[in-house]
């Protein structure tokens, strides 16, 4: 008797939850032309014509097995909507920092192999390392907590190559965030 109100709720979300989002807006690039997909915004009004960016994303959570990781795209994402409405590249730094069970989302091809990471879909690739080689080559500064790669036992020749180590993940925040960036809540 006490849940009785919970059926009608649940009747009337039913018909919400299955409706599916509309993605048909949403598209890559500029800069990054494989993912990072974003919609135009028509009526925008707070992005100044002069504003640069310093943002550090921190993820944990490991991506959902043989897909690329959501919260690493997050980040090219990021790049591609603000570059598509005007912000200067060069007005845009961008830190990415993994720690937790994310930390095995930042292996090698061939650490990933070796480790039987990837099931039968995809036994010999990170579904992530060909998009995070290109966001480090773009200029993302991608960093592992050392902490994490302890945990997991992840050497640094493990690593995706440009992926750097810090002492930790509270550390990497700490050191960006006297450089001038901004943790994404995102």
């Amino acid at each position: 008797m006490r849940f009785a109100f919970l059926i009608p709720a649940l009747i009337l979300a039913s018909p919400a939850s299955a409706q599916q989002a509309d993605l048909s807006a949403f598209n890559t690039g500029p800069v990054f032309e494989e993912f990072g997909p974003h919609a135009p915004v028509e009526s925008m009004t707070d992005l100044p014509a002069d504003v640069s960016f310093s943002v550090a994303f921190d993820v944990a959570d490991a991506a959902s097995e043989g897909q690329r990781h959501r919260s690493f795209e997050s980040v090219a994402r990021f790049i591609n909507m603000h570059v598509a409405n005007g912000v200067d590249p060069a007005q845009i730094r961008v830190a990415l920092v993994v720690h937790g069970k994310a930390s095995l989302d930042l292996l090698s091809n061939e650490a990933w192999a070796a480790r039987g990471r990837g099931g039968e879909a995809s036994p010999d690739v990170n579904p992530s390392a060909a998009m995070l080689r290109t966001m480090i080559d773009y200029g993302v500064d991608v960093v592992l907590c050392g902490q994490s790669a302890a945990a997991n036992g992840i050497a640094p020749e493990e690593l995706i190559e440009g992926v750097r180590m810090s002492l930790s993940a509270m550390t990497a925040h700490a050191v960006l965030q006297q450089n001038g960036y901004t943790v994404n809540p995102f």
